[in-house]
């Protein structure tokens, strides 16, 4: 009995001596989404605690876990009591500061150490103070050189003290206080004062809807910077923000590539699936390599209770709790273990801990920043070393950094085109006009650059029915891509959704069509000028003219004379208009010859004057027109303009799909263009090309026209005599180098294009790709200064047409009986 009754004496002064066999701690969970990953942080520390042992070999960790509704402060209360009935030596909380509120209030009352987000004595804050975080964003305004921003807050008590952060700067401040319900308003007001930098504090559920309110504001340029105060920014989904150069800053706790951490994440998610076969779980974004800093925060605060319980350990004993709410009797060791819990110094997740008065004074914040691509760290801070910036370069000018930009282009003559040599590989690959001017102008600005094809081909047209961008435009609302060099159009539709720089080259939209062929040779081609009416009025006035010559002759005593007046015996008496002299006599005077019968009476000579009269006016009149047929070249152009196109049916037309002039002419508002479209539209097969090279060639087949921009058709017609330009510019518009929306590079491209224009380098590339003399055909000198052809063979069919005086054969006329010679000059 004796024996029995000394070795329980021995083991309660063991458990009196030191720290007991078991120990209980409890936590406080609440039941809003997100408190997962902090639960299963902490009951994964514990067990690490239990199988390691390093720590504390003699020593258990038991845990109890209760969950609360956070803004039930009755129920908080209820919990922790419970967890203090049960013998709970300390209570762990998470950082939220609503429930750290009520636990600390109940545990400050008994004494019991509240590990967790708290300001009151009997508690410790692994979280980092809030002083010294308000002193780490005071640096990053300061060296940014911010005197006027936005501040957006969701909650009173946030990481940062706003009202103490605006107090400390004399320029201009605008705070907001902000629900899921005013972001839309709260942003839109910052953008119509042009406030630019803007700090957000908001809870970690509002900022994903917040970066979401931000794109749909279009709010996500390069000339926007947005100071982040969560720690958790690497947790979010900013893939749409990574392409387009807008300044995001923040600062995170964990860091993120510290092998330790590494292997903390892994084991927790081995941990998780093992025992409660449910994955480590991100909320807010599904990426295993990062830690949020709330689990993190947790794990830390039970490593530091068993280092603490390890140093009291050596030096002090640590008497079962045995209180509770009710009797309202504080714990006897509770001022020990808080003053132990003090006292410890230790590297964790979240960096190097060290406490003052259960305020966490040692840490280290890494300053990240969103990259293309991917968020790096910039520099750090510690509440000793303060601001240190590693990479000045990220927040002043982007532009001298050593960037590789990617490129897309479509291939197109000159523009762009390839080498398909297997010697040329990347962008010794492209040659032409525009890939002159992208190397031109990557040395003036400072840049490389890797030049691809965008993979359908297209420039980028916008769906009219899904309302979605294909193309070029595509890519780059995407950010897949940083620039597209190429003839591409700058339109309003394009702009509203990226950004384009000054227009390089100015053009319009204008008809290529085939050469019209000269009018064919024909053997009646002296008839043309005339028109067929008239030389049908001229034969009718012929036959009429002549028959009543010859009535009227008979009639007319006067026409009527002696047939071989010599021979008396054999007198006879005749008329000189036969039916046969009368068609001679006329057709003589129209042909302007003098016959040898002249009218007597006064009748017939009126007839005659009249008739001279109208061949005088018929000859003279086709005489003249004549010349201007035989001089000048008559061409068939079945069009001339737009209006004859959408007009006619016989000609086909098109564009090229996906581009700016089928855009043009399908959001046009103008008839002709409406008219012109329709009939594109609605044509089987497609009056659309793929290419310009197949626009071209159905031009060549014939009966087309195409419809394209003022400088690609100059470069065709220049090299292909078959080909020519019909009519003015439709429109008028530039080529322009894309660049996603908010992008800084559009400005710095836009001044190097405007220094090439100045210098004249634009135009020697221009006329090196158009004007190259031995790829372009010569053309006929059709100037209104060129000298007069002279008439070939096929100009002149008859030449009977010449008028000419002609001396007629010796005409011998006999009067009376005596035989009169008279030679007649006609």
């Amino acid at each position: 009995m004796f024996i029995a009754s000394g070795l329980l004496l021995l083991q309660f002064l063991s458990y009196t001596l030191g720290v007991p066999p078991l120990v209980r701690v409890g936590a406080i969970f609440s039941n809003q989404p997100g408190m997962y990953n902090s639960e299963l942080a902490f009951r994964y520390a514990i067990h690490r605690l239990n199988m390691d042992k390093s720590l504390l070999p003699e020593t258990t960790i038991d845990y109890y876990v209760e969950y609360v509704n956070r803004f039930d402060s009755f129920e908080t209360v209820q919990k922790v009591c419970k967890l203090i009935q049960v013998g709970v030596q300390a209570v762990f909380s998470p950082t939220d500061s609503v429930l750290a509120t009520h636990i600390n209030s109940i545990c400050d009352a008994l004494d019991i150490p509240n590990i967790g987000r708290s300001a009151h004595d009997f508690s410790i804050n692994v979280y980092p103070s809030k002083q010294y975080v308000n002193y780490a964003f005071n640096d990053v305004i300061q060296y940014l050189n911010w005197t006027r921003f936005g501040i957006l807050h969701e909650k009173e008590n946030g990481i940062i003290n706003l009202h103490q952060l605006s107090r400390s700067f004399h320029g201009e401040v605008h705070m907001r206080q902000v629900s899921r319900d005013s972001y839309v308003s709260a942003l839109n007001e910052f953008k119509g004062k042009e406030i630019h930098n803007i700090i957000i504090d908001t809870n970690s559920n509002g900022i994903s809807i917040l970066l979401k309110t931000i794109l749909q504001q279009q709010m996500n340029e390069y000339k926007y910077h947005y100071l982040f105060t969560s720690f958790d920014l690497e947790t979010y989904d900013l893939e749409d923000f990574k392409y387009n150069f807008v300044n995001i800053t923040s600062f995170r706790l964990v860091d993120t590539a510290d092998v330790g951490v590494k292997q903390i994440l892994k084991d927790i998610g081995l941990y998780s699936h093992h025992i409660f076969k449910k994955p480590y779980l991100n909320l807010h974004f599904t990426k295993s390599t990062v830690l949020e800093s709330e689990p993190a925060l947790m794990f830390d605060s039970v490593y530091v209770f068993a280092i603490g319980l390890q140093t009291l350990e050596q030096s002090h004993s640590l008497t079962l709790s045995n209180i509770s709410c009710e009797e309202e009797n504080s714990w006897d060791g509770g001022l020990s273990l808080i003053n132990y819990l003090n006292a410890v110094e230790w590297k964790g997740l979240t960096g190097p801990i060290q406490f003052k008065d259960g305020q966490r004074v040692q840490f280290k914040l890494d300053l990240i920043k969103l990259k293309q691509h991917s968020i790096v760290k910039v520099g750090e801070w510690t509440p000793h070393g303060h601001l240190n910036i590693t990479e000045p370069s990220m927040f002043f000018d982007a532009g001298s950094m050593n960037v590789t930009l990617v490129v897309i282009t479509i291939l197109e003559t000159p523009y762009v085109m390839m080498h398909y040599g297997k010697n040329f590989t990347g962008n010794e690959r492209f040659y032409g006009f525009c890939v002159d001017i992208l190397e031109t102008i990557s040395r003036e600005v400072g840049f490389d650059y890797i030049l691809d094809l965008v993979p359908d081909r297209k420039y980028g047209a916008k769906d009219p029915e899904t309302g979605e961008w294909n193309g070029m435009v595509a890519q780059l609302m995407k950010y897949k891509a940083d620039l597209a060099v190429g003839s591409m159009t700058i339109t309003y539709a394009r702009e509203s959704v990226i950004d384009f720089t000054k227009p390089f080259m100015n053009l319009g939209i204008s008809i290529l069509f085939k050469v019209p062929t000269s009018e064919p040779t024909r053997l009646f081609s002296f008839m043309n000028p005339l028109a067929i009416e008239i030389w049908i009025y001229v034969l009718i006035a012929y036959f009429l003219v002549s028959l009543c010559i010859y009535i009227v002759g008979k009639l007319s005593p006067i026409e009527w004379k002696c047939i071989n007046a010599c021979d008396l015996e054999n007198i006879s008496i005749g008329n000189q208009f036969s039916l046969t002299d009368s068609f001679w006599f006329t057709i003589g005077t129209f042909m302007q010859q003098s016959p040898d019968i002249y009218p007597r009476a006064m009748s017939t000579r009126i007839i005659s004057s009249t008739w001279g009269f109208f061949s005088l006016i018929i000859v003279a009149s086709y005489t003249a027109n004549l010349a201007a047929f035989l001089t000048t070249e008559r061409m068939i152009n079945p069009i001339e303009n737009a209006e004859d196109l959408a007009s006619q049916t016989e000609i086909s037309y098109g564009t090229l799909d996906s581009g700016s002039t089928m855009t043009f002419f399908r959001d046009s508002v103008i008839e002709t263009y409406k008219k012109i479209w329709r009939s594109m539209d609605n044509k089987k097969p497609s009056a659309f090309t793929t290419t310009y090279e197949d626009g071209i060639k159905r031009v060549n087949q014939g009966n087309y026209a195409f419809l394209m921009e003022s400088t690609m058709l100059d470069y065709i017609v220049q090299r292909d005599c078959n080909l020519t330009q019909i009519g003015g510019l439709l429109d008028t518009k530039g080529y322009g180098i894309a660049t996603p929306k908010g992008s800084p590079w559009r400005d710095k491209i836009s001044l190097a294009i405007l220094e090439l224009q100045e210098r004249g380098d634009i135009q020697m590339l221009y006329d090196k790709w158009w004007k190259n003399t031995d790829e372009t055909c010569t053309r006929k000198n059709t100037s209104k200064q060129s000298k007069a052809n002279s008439l070939g063979l096929e100009s002149i069919v008859i030449n009977q047409l010449h008028r000419r005086r002609i001396c007629s054969a010796n005409s011998w006329n006999y009067c009376g009986c005596g035989c009169c010679f008279l030679r007649v000059l006609v």
